[in-house]
């Protein structure tokens, strides 16, 4: 079924993306003038219920997040500077107010009635009763039980870590790198690299601009035959944002000592207790053993990868000197290139960018029931970025919107996320707010002679961020607290990782890989050569993880306030990813957004939460078919319907119909065989 096109005007309530800076404002201060007055009234309930306490506070989340989620997310798009520094100013202002809201002695004092009326309680429903928990917990968690002069201590380091957070992520966005290099310095890149490529003259010579954005260097990484030029094209990325070391330093500092305050050890053991994992020390195991199974195949990568560099030298007439961070990508592209037959460059002409799209939204129509509608002449916020309606797949029922904005420019965020605009709920009068996503990437751009063309790489990529957009689109809770991908942060990535499979089963390429210039799909050989190349480098690819999530955990999960960031990242790099650190100073952690972006103490979640979508991926698609929409349905029913209005572990035993265990990812990594 191909997504449709509509002229008509988009169905439900489209969101007003045309805010200036003065109308931010507006409603900045509406959002913190309403939220008071609400909280004013119920603090002074005598008799408190959950219907006079809770429901008006939940309201008030339902009610209020989308435009705070819209006025906060333009930020991270907006082509206007001013616009840019309203929504970063609005987001410090509410976040504040929130953390302001989370600390009111006296409305946790009627929670807390609530909490503790047995007969309140029994009356609720799941839902409800979860709601009440988590809201009564977060009271806690942020203090309440403390002394006065404590709480405000607690109080004032949450905003000024908020304030933290904005600006380290706003200098990520907008402090781009670039190098300059003529084409010789180039080598290796393809011609397309070049097209419509900016230059600049530097001492007379005219060389090319590449940038720190993806779709610059990651080609220059894995092509460059010139070992000079990717080593400066990565000192360019990993000398960026100078100003976020002190950042994340002062950040690092200041989430020990809430946890200390609150009666944790470490800002691990405050943050891991919502968390699946529970504690810090089943995060360390998990990495241990992890680390210690790809140890052994990064051992035969290793050599693989030191042959090849050092062949390089011997022809240069060079004396080989080790394995550097710029060789990582170069030599295990090479491996893969020579051991399989697989050139990033032939296989990319079978993935254009709108026939992968239109496949990918092709397969998550059949696979969850639902029917895609592209609007016409939308109103966004840049003319690249499209929006589409959600439909059941009779076209009976409205379900949501979303939007894609794919192709990088100046000032824009500069990965690939989603942003969950607007999450869905049920109104005071019973109606359902439709939710609304949007996917921001940085894709490579079309040229004057071919259209965007992706990496195979990419659209896995691609069809894991619409996972995301999906898991937003396909939920139903009654309060937004719940929407969508608001579950337990080491299971978040778990239902999009799950659909990235789709990206490698031959069957569903066939669907949305063809070849830009013909249309004739993607050969089957092709596939095979891809589909065999799936794990090559997996031991040093995942080490790299495992390097993250330690790195992590080293600065989190410490009693040492004044923990060296900096030093910590290059040396436990180093020591775990296996290849060496430039001699010049770099600080690639001041671009390390995960840990100012809410994946503190958090970032071993991408590697843990694949063990559960290995395990529902090999356990029902696998063994019930890719295709089968029954399986689709039940996924959609059990997984992604519910969001966090449940702990995620009873999610996962519902649709495997047993607990989880980690064969299939092991097996998924190249650990095990099956």
């Amino acid at each position: 079924m191909t997504a449709q096109m509509s002229t008509a005007p988009a169905k439900g309530t489209v969101l007003n993306f045309n805010l200036g800076p003065e109308e931010i404002t507006r409603i900045t201060d509406r959002l913190i003038s309403n939220g008071k007055a609400i909280q004013d009234r119920v603090a002074t309930q005598s008799s408190p219920t959950f219907a006079n306490v809770v429901v008006p506070l939940a309201m008030r989340e339902n009610e209020q997040s989308s435009e705070y989620y819209l006025i906060t997310f333009l930020q991270n798009v907006s082509i206007d500077k001013d616009v840019r520094d309203a929504s970063t100013m609005a987001e410090e202002r509410l976040n504040a107010f929130e953390i302001e809201s989370s600390m009111r002695e006296d409305v946790y004092a009627v929670v807390r009635a609530v909490f503790n009326n047995a007969s309140e309680m029994d009356k609720l429903g799941a839902e409800d009763r979860r709601l009440i928990e988590k809201m009564e917990l977060s009271y806690r968690r942020n203090g309440l039980a403390l002394s006065k002069d404590k709480r405000e201590r607690l109080g004032s380091i949450k905003k000024h870590l908020s304030e933290l957070e904005t600006r380290f992520s706003r200098n990520v966005n907008e402090g781009d790198g670039f190098e300059t290099f003529t084409r010789e310095e180039l080598d290796g890149l393809v011609d397309d690299f070049f097209e419509g490529r900016e230059t600049k003259v530097v001492d007379g010579v005219e060389k090319y601009i590449v940038t720190t954005k993806y779709p610059d260097i990651v080609p220059v990484m894995m092509k460059a035959t010139n070992e000079t030029t990717r080593r400066r094209m990565l000192f360019a990325e990993e000398t960026r944002c100078p100003e976020n070391i002190p950042l994340l330093q002062e950040a690092v500092k200041l989430r020990l000592e809430v946890a200390q305050l609150l009666g944790y050890r470490t800002h691990a053991e405050y943050k891991l207790e919502l968390s699946m994992a529970k504690a810090p020390g089943a995060v360390l195991a998990f990495e241990k053993d992890l680390r210690q199974r790809l140890d052994v195949l990064a051992d035969k990568e290793i050599k693989e990868i030191e042959a090849l560099k050092r062949a390089d030298k011997k022809a240069a007439g060079e004396k080989y000197d080790g394995l550097f961070s710029w060789d990582f990508r170069y030599y295990s592209n090479m491996v893969k290139e020579r051991k399989h037959n697989i050139n990033d460059d032939e296989v990319k002409e079978y993935f254009p960018m709108k026939e992968v799209t239109r496949g990918i939204l092709e397969i998550y129509q059949t696979m969850l029931g639902l029917r895609f509608v592209k609007v016409e002449d939308a109103a966004v916020w840049h003319p690249e970025v499209e929006l589409y309606e959600v439909w059941e797949a009779d076209g009976k029922k409205f379900t949501g919107h979303f939007y894609l904005d794919l192709f990088p420019r100046a000032d824009k965020y500069n990965h690939a996320a989603v942003w969950p605009i607007r999450p869905g709920f049920v109104r005071a009068d019973g109606t359902h707010e439709f939710p609304v996503a949007a996917m921001v990437a940085n894709f490579p751009k079309p040229t004057a002679s071919k259209p965007a063309l992706l990496k195979h790489s990419d659209a896995v990529t691609l069809l894991h961020e619409l996972g995301h957009v999906l898991h937003s689109i396909c939920s139903t809770t009654k309060w937004a607290r719940f929407h969508g991908t608001a579950t337990e942060g080491d299971f978040v990535e778990s239902p999009s990782q799950m659909l990235e499979n789709w990206g490698w089963e031959p069957s569903e390429l066939q669907k949305f890989a063809v070849h830009y210039k013909t249309g004739k799909p993607i050969p089957a050989e092709l596939v095979k050569r891809l589909v065999a190349a799936k794990n090559e480098g997996a031991g040093l690819f995942n080490l790299r993880q495992v390097f993250f999530g330690m790195f992590d955990m080293s600065i989190h999960h410490t009693e040492d306030p004044n923990v060296d960031v900096k030093k910590n990242f290059l040396k436990l790099r180093q020591e775990i990813s296996r290849f060496e650190n430039d001699s010049n100073d770099t600080w690639g952690t001041s671009t390390f957004g995960h840990m100012m972006g809410g994946y503190d103490a958090g970032y071993y979640g991408y590697m843990w939460s694949l063990v559960f979508s290995a395990d529902m991926f090999e356990s029902r698609f696998i063994k019930e078919g890719v295709e089968n929409t029954t399986t689709g349905m039940d996924y959609r029913r059990e997984i992604l319907l519910p969001g966090g209005s449940r702990d995620a572990m009873i999610s996962l035993e519902h649709f495997l119909g047993r607990k989880p265990n980690n064969k299939a990812f092991l097996r998924s990594i190249g650990l095990e065989s099956r």
